[in-house]
């Protein structure tokens, strides 16, 4: 229970909130979550976190789907060869760019999130580091879809 109450003190006295209540007031729930919902305004922090955790979990995809292709060759080059040639189609062929992309971004942004952990003025520009990943990954996506093209048009 004291860990209970010391949990909602901090909440009432928390920056994050857009106007603190009175100590001792009692909010609706209505209230609380506006509150608490109202703190998240979509800018460039949560765009980055939410695309870091998206391009993560993609690249975990593509790892199981590349150590499943390659283990399906102990089931015999048949097999192996019919996953292959599901691989050609154009679902897949796309999917090679994102990949691309996923990648780039998860790196620089990674190495982004390093800036700002260990050094004292990478938070102050966090805003101007991630537009910069945007624009490294749309750089490099752009130029892997222009590598890509023959094989996105033509298959292998």
């Amino acid at each position: 229970m004291i860990v209970l109450r010391s949990l909602t003190r901090w909440r009432e006295l928390s920056p994050t909130r857009q106007r603190a209540a009175p100590l001792g007031s009692r909010r609706t729930r209505q209230e609380t979550l506006q509150e608490d919902f109202g703190m998240y305004r979509g800018r460039e922090g949560q765009w980055a976190f939410l695309l870091h955790r998206l391009s993560g979990l993609a690249i975990l995809a593509y790892l199981l789907l590349h150590v499943f292709s390659i283990g399906s060759h102990i089931f015999g080059e048949r097999f192996y060869m019919a996953i292959h040639e599901t691989y050609d189609l154009p679902f897949f062929r796309v999917g090679l760019i994102f990949i691309v992309a996923g990648v780039v971004y998860h790196s620089f942004n990674g190495l982004r999130i390093i800036v700002m952990d260990f050094t004292g003025a990478g938070v102050a520009y966090q805003r101007q580091m991630w537009y910069a990943v945007m624009v490294i990954t749309v750089l490099a996506t752009l130029y892997s879809a222009f590598r890509l093209y023959p094989r996105l048009v033509g298959g292998y």
